[in-house]
């Protein structure tokens, strides 16, 4: 009877001590989480991080279909680590494989594309051989006599053979491209049903682009009645040109401009836009889902680079650096003879200006638009310049997606929207984002 009592007790004091460790670790937990909240202990609660890595760990678990069933406490590190391994090595090692087998496949391709060339290039070439043999059929010797060319007729190729031999040779590309269809099927399991979406239809995201409208809305009315104000201010001091002095209120106003009307403007721009990629051979068309250059969604693409994009495709470079430009700018001459600069020679020359300005000074996008919007409001022509951009069918349409509001709407709302800022005169610093770095640099 000792005995058990003994043993009872030994039972009583071991719940005990497991009461007052989990009392213990309450208190511990509750002490780190007040200090945590307090601030006085920079890092996390022990609680919430060996939560968040249990949570971490049971993902990893089922990702890695592991079977962990047994105790964990009862396999060494060494068998822990073997079985870790062994889960890995069943999803790296078919990825390798399947990636080689994707190389074989890009190379073969690529010989069938240059098989394809040389077809064309043999019946292009026969075609002109057939062309000049009448002005080859013979020579002439030196005692006036003409000897028959010697190369042999059989070596010539009529049209006929020449339109059989590409008809054949189409027939076996064909036949090779179905081959390494089914091959790319049967191996990958790549059918046509399961080519991804985002190859033949662009993503269709968020197409709600009602609160961008808003937003826009709201901006250009801030800016419209901060600008207002500041003109009537101007007015009754009789001094216009005490806009150029910066002073808190047009500390806002620019404020207003660069982080509320160009992030509006902005925003709505970028809605749908995306960064065109490189066009697919459509001999890839068969495993465009074994690739993943051609199974990424769509990158996307800054507004800013839009209005690059044209200055490039308007050769932008070439008119700002005209002689004639270089001559009337040097001599402060206009360079028109007296007809009114285009919307078009303004967009370009400030786009040249902006870049010229920021580019050297490595200036973010969101920076270089910022500033093409205020030189914009400075000239009055915000609305025109922004509708080049959205009249531009080559760059709506290799850039935005069929559901933008760019592409649905034409842009219209919001030009309309801008145009309430067309008749009010702002005198806004272009190079806010560079000014210290040039002083700076002129400074050594």
């Amino acid at each position: 009877q000792s005995e058990r009592e003994k043993q009872e007790q030994i039972e009583v004091r071991k719940e005990k001590q497991r009461e007052l460790i989990l009392q213990l670790k309450t208190q511990l937990d509750d002490l780190e989480t007040f200090a945590y909240q307090e601030g006085s202990y920079d890092s996390l609660p022990q609680s919430v991080v060996m939560e968040r890595q249990r949570m971490i760990i049971n993902e990893l678990i089922n990702k890695l279909d592991m079977d962990l069933s047994e105790d964990v406490a009862t396999l060494s590190p060494e068998e822990l680590r073997q079985r870790v391994d062994a889960a890995i090595a069943q999803i790296v090692n078919p990825a390798r494989v399947k990636e080689q087998l994707v190389e074989q496949l890009k190379t073969q391709i690529r010989d069938l594309e240059m098989f394809i060339s040389f077809i064309q290039d043999e019946v292009g070439g026969s075609g002109k051989a057939e062309d000049e043999h009448c002005e080859c059929a013979g020579k002439k010797e030196g005692n006036g006599s003409y000897k028959p060319n010697s190369r042999p007729s059989g070596n010539r190729v009529s049209p006929e053979d020449a339109r059989k031999m590409r008809e054949t040779g189409l027939h076996l590309m064909r036949r090779v491209l179905a081959v390494l269809q089914i091959f790319a099927v049967s191996q990958f399991g790549c059918a046509t049903g399961q080519v991804p979406r985002s190859l033949w239809q662009k993503d269709q995201a968020s197409r709600d682009y009602s609160p961008l409208i808003r937003k826009l809305e709201l901006a250009v009315e801030r800016v419209r009645q901060l600008a207002v104000r500041h003109q009537q201010e101007d007015h009754a001091l009789g001094s216009p040109g005490l806009q150029d002095v910066p002073s808190g209120g047009r500390d806002e106003l620019t404020l207003a401009v660069r982080k509320e009307l160009t992030i509006a403007l902005r925003d709505l721009m970028a809605h749908g836009l995306y960064a065109s990629s490189q066009g697919m051979s459509l001999v890839l068309a068969p495993i465009a889902c074994l690739i993943p250059a051609f199974t990424s969604s769509p990158q996307a693409m800054h507004p800013w680079e839009l209005f690059v994009k044209y200055y490039n495709a308007k050769n932008g470079q070439a008119f700002v650096e005209s002689p004639a430009r270089k001559l009337s700018q040097s001599f402060a001459l206009p360079v028109t003879g007296g007809v009114a600069v285009t919307p078009k020679q303004s967009l370009l020359t400030a786009i040249h200006t902006v870049l010229a300005e920021h580019d050297p000074f490595k200036r973010s996008a969101d920076s270089e638009l910022k500033a093409l919007v205020c030189l914009a409001l400075n000239e009055q022509r915000l609305v025109s310049w922004v509708n080049l951009i959205c009249k531009s069918g080559a760059l709506v349409q290799s850039h935005y997606q069929p559901w933008s509001y760019m592409a649905n709407t034409g842009f219209e709302g919001a030009l309309n929207l801008l145009s309430r800022l067309s008749n009010l005169k702002f005198h806004l610093p272009v190079d806010l984002a560079v000014r210290q770095l040039k002083n700076i640099k002129d400074a050594f």
